[in-house]
């Protein structure tokens, strides 16, 4: 199977690059429609050629989507001056018009370009992501089980599940503002882990962060939703059929990860 490749050094935290990088802005500049604002595992993409693609990975390590003659990959490489981007473009000739267009001199070529394009936005867009306000959650785990809560507000999101958190406040380092967000919206405290998947961009200026916790008092009170419609414990086969709001959807695979 032919493949292209590109590759770039991005002076920014793999969770930065992983978050922008599923930005569907990045790629809908080129003529390929989206499903919504972010890209989640499963979602499909419509491009140029009449061209699908099914995004296949979204996570930590890089984004990845196929289709029938068409995969392109995106690797993430961590290393002591930034993070290493790799681009690969790979399809197949046989009996296929995308294949056929990719393997001339001219697609090869427009390919590339399109490569190197999206390589300067992708440095520009984890330039301002440095830089974004943060919001937490926690990612409360018991007994092989993950914490979700449903939203009462705005009329928009009601219904909707998503982790407990909020925004840190002036000051505040993110870790505290997750225990802060814990005992306010559960009236419970928590042990704060390491950090759960991709940085995921909210708006131009804001970043929603994940962190794993624990409960700090197990056999203590239990969480209540006093904040939320209601609290509810899933495992890890269950998360993908959850009516998550967009962002928290995002961060499925990294969840299931944390709970396998």
């Amino acid at each position: 199977m032919p493949e292209l490749r590109a590759s770039a050094l991005v002076d920014a935290p793999v969770a930065v690059v992983a978050g922008a990088l599923v930005e569907t802005s990045l790629i809908a500049g080129f003529g390929v429609k989206v499903p919504g604002p972010l890209l989640c595992l499963g979602d499909v993409l419509t491009g140029p050629l009449g061209v699908r693609l099914t995004v296949t990975r979204a996570d930590l390590s890089g984004v990845s989507a196929a289709g029938d003659f068409l995969e392109l990959h995106t690797d993430l490489v961590v290393t002591g001056a930034g993070t290493m981007v790799v681009d690969r473009v790979s399809w197949t000739t046989v009996g296929g018009v995308v294949g056929r267009f990719a393997d001339v001199t001219v697609g090869r070529g427009m390919a590339l370009r399109v490569l190197q394009k999206r390589s300067a936005l992708l440095a520009s867009r984890c330039a301002e992501l440095r830089e974004a306000r943060v919001v937490v959650g926690a990612a409360i785990v018991r007994d092989g089980r993950l914490l979700a809560q449903q939203r009462s507000y705005p009329e928009s999101h009601a219904g909707q599940w998503e982790l407990p958190g909020g925004r840190v406040e002036d000051g505040e380092k993110p870790t505290d503002a997750v225990v802060r967000e814990c005992v306010e919206e559960l009236g419970v405290p928590v042990v704060v882990g390491e950090q759960v998947g991709p940085d995921v961009p909210l708006k131009k200026d804001m970043v929603l962060r994940i962190y794993a916790a624990s409960l700090a008092e197990p056999g203590g009170d239990e969480p209540e939703a006093l904040e939320h419609n209601a609290v509810r414990w899933l495992t890890a086969d269950e998360l993908p059929g959850v009516d998550w709001l967009p962002a928290d959807r995002v961060l499925v695979p990294a969840l299931q990860t944390l709970l396998n």
